[in-house]
């Protein structure tokens, strides 16, 4: 009885401890979104900065209250929009101060006028925002909270100076605040958050049955390869299957074992990775591939492209992406072992978009451009497009080209083709089925390109 209740509660523990690994994942996949992560940075450090203004204005004569409406808006401007035109220190910080010494400036000089009276000054104000717009527009500064601290300044009665100073102080730290999470987190957030950054480094490669060391599967192979020593801690497991008869006829691996692990040999002392050789006896399935993969701590599965009789993906491949690891399915073009220029075909900015142009930097390396492209119906979806390909490749290092073409994205890719070595694209695993019903995945229509097609799945942890 005791031990049954001791095996209940082990086995509470571990389904607890998948779903706490489920949500974590799932929070770190919305995370990885740039408007989440923007949003999420707005909620949390926009309240605190603001927080630790109020701390300083109840310590200090020198930061007015008045300062906040100007202050809080502009915080929030740097941290939703850090790659906006006014997300500068230097605009941010530059253009509260002129807004309010311009403010100043106004209201001194219709004092000296004699054209100030009850109440607030009709005449300041309107110096005060038309020396603010002369300002900014000359020094190209901020101006929504320039002309907001200019008229604030006019209601702080004596305080002007004092008023100057308190926006010199907050707004300057609050601009060395974002400074710090722009550069250190904002900047490098591909290596903080986005997991095939920081994974898919341990990679088994299926090989073909037919394989015989320098055919098909040999691009296969190298394409894994690249992807393996692109990280310090690359890993690569050849895995192949023998008949059940040939496993028995022979006390050792076998000839085909043998081979394997010679081709093994070559690729380590190619590459300067590790390489593991797994044989089976059976017939490969995907299941089969699945397990040895979790067995041996491989994040990544590369595999040729196959399909079943009359189109489609053949039931090995559809087997490999229902599953919670991520498959890259390769389909050779002619042979080729280099991949030095990279074309990735995105529909959006999601983890899989993500995945593919880490994926294309890694086999392309670094001294080539990579090139990314989206296709869209209109020209009024341009200017969208364009900034989501922007919120893609700015979170990489390295050298980008973009594309946005208002072309159907088949017959772009097989135009372009001949340019490139390698074309990423999803395998729309992420698609629900009326979608894919709709408007079937893109590499089902690519079947003519001169380049290699690289189909990838991001997996879903589970």
């Amino acid at each position: 009885m005791l031990e049954s209740v001791r095996t209940r509660i082990r086995s509470l523990r571990r389904r607890l401890r998948r779903l706490e690994r489920r949500e974590l994942d799932a929070f770190s996949r919305w995370l990885e979104h740039t408007g989440n992560l923007l949003h999420l940075s707005v909620l949390v450090f926009v309240p605190l900065l603001l927080a630790a203004v109020t701390w300083l204005a109840n310590v200090t004569a020198a930061v007015s209250f008045l300062l906040f409406p100007p202050l809080a808006s502009g915080t929030y401007t740097l941290f939703a929009d850090p790659e906006g035109r006014y997300s500068t220190p230097t605009k941010f910080v530059g253009g509260m101060t002129a807004g309010a010494c311009c403010g100043w400036l106004a209201l001194a000089l219709a004092d000296t006028a004699g054209l100030t009276g009850p109440g607030v000054s009709a005449s300041g104000a309107a110096l005060a925002i038309l020396f603010t717009g002369i300002a900014t527009w000359v020094l190209d500064l901020e101006e929504p909270t320039a002309f907001s601290t200019a008229l604030l300044v006019l209601v702080s009665g004596n305080a002007q100076l004092a008023y100057v100073l308190g926006i010199v102080v907050s707004s300057s730290f609050v601009a060395a605040a974002f400074v710090v999470w722009r550069d250190r987190f904002y900047e490098r957030r591909a290596r903080y958050l986005y997991q095939t950054t920081n994974g898919d480094d341990h990679v088994l490669v299926s090989m073909d049955d037919d394989w015989d060391g320098d055919g098909d599967a040999a691009p296969v192979v190298h394409f894994a390869a690249e992807l393996a020593s692109a990280h310090d801690a690359g890993k690569i497991v050849l895995f192949d299957t023998v008949d059940d008869g040939d496993e028995i006829a022979t006390s050792e691996p076998g000839p085909a074992a043998r081979r394997l692990e010679s081709f093994a040999a070559d690729l380590a002392a190619e590459y300067g990775v590790p390489c593991e050789v797994v044989v089976a006896a059976g017939e490969r399935s995907s299941g089969q591939v699945l397990r040895t993969a979790r067995e041996h701590n491989c994040d990544l599965i590369v595999t040729p492209y196959a399909e079943r009789d009359g189109g489609g993906l053949s039931p090995f491949i559809v087997g490999l992406f229902d599953s919670e690891i991520d498959v890259i399915a390769f389909r050779a073009a002619n042979g080729r072992r280099r991949w030095r220029h990279a074309m990735v075909a995105v529909r959006g900015a999601g983890d899989t978009a993500r995945a593919m142009v880490d994926f294309a930097k890694r086999v392309s390396g670094s001294w080539q451009p990579t090139s990314v492209c989206t296709c869209i119906d209109r020209e009024s979806e341009r200017r969208g497009a364009e900034n989501t390909v922007a919120d893609l490749v700015d979170a990489f290092d390295g050298r980008f080209e973009t594309h946005v073409v208002t072309e159907p994205v088949e017959s772009y890719l097989e135009r372009v083709s001949p340019q490139y070595d390698v074309v990423f694209v999803g395998s729309s695993t992420d698609r629900s089925a009326a979608s894919r019903f709709v408007s079937p995945p893109t590499f089902e229509r690519l079947s003519d390109l001169e380049a290699d097609v690289a189909i990838v799945h991001r997996g879903r942890h589970r």
